[in-house]
């Protein structure tokens, strides 16, 4: 069975919106308008690209990547990695040339028939709605936090307001930067 890791960006008051400058959100920008940036702190994002074996993403953030991230040398390991976008209205025709194999994935249950193949973690970046559904559905294995010292108020959340059973998580990696930005890897405990 594959790992399903979760990677954000997230304020301390949960918010995820945003956090690269995409336009329409009050507070874009956030990671680097307001904290200092210490290229240590973002040691786990090379990791992530380095382990994993195949990238999960809701629509949304797809069309948001999709057109920037295959010529971005930061995200080069990316580039051939095989992809996945889970939606109910994305069509074929919409998937770009020249970012290596993507499929679409038409719900959570073939997130689940995935998770059962063979290969290496699948990193799910952005995707805030997807992230929520997954997390819900008791989908997701591993978070990878990096936690900005800020409080945002307003926008998308990592995690859902559903009323559920409490879940349990054990933290696994932790580090603590000069800039205030923690990092926090937390398996979900089943």
């Amino acid at each position: 069975m594959r790992t399903l890791i979760t990677t954000a960006f997230i304020s301390l008051d949960g918010v995820v919106e945003a956090p690269g400058g995409e336009a329409g959100y009050r507070n874009s920008g956030w990671t680097f308008k307001h904290t200092e940036f210490l290229p240590e702190a973002f040691e786990i994002k090379g990791r992530e690209q380095k382990e994993a074996g195949a990238m999960l993403l809701g629509r949304v953030s797809y069309e948001a990547f999709s057109p920037v991230w295959p010529a971005m040398e930061d995200f080069a390991d990316y580039k051939e990695m095989p992809k996945y976008v889970v939606s109910t209205t994305l069509g074929e025709d919409r998937l770009v040339d020249g970012w290596g194999e993507t499929s679409i994935l038409r719900s959570l249950d073939e997130v689940a028939a995935l998770k059962e193949t063979e290969g290496g973690p699948i990193i799910v970046h952005g995707s805030a709605t997807l992230n929520q559904a997954l997390s819900d559905a008791g989908l997701v294995d591993r978070y990878h936090l990096l936690v900005f010292p800020l409080l945002l108020g307003a926008g998308k959340r990592l995690f859902s307001t559903t009323d559920k059973d409490a879940q349990k998580l054990r933290l696994v990696e932790h580090e603590a930067y000069s800039n205030g930005v923690q990092k926090q890897v937390l398996d979900v405990v089943r």
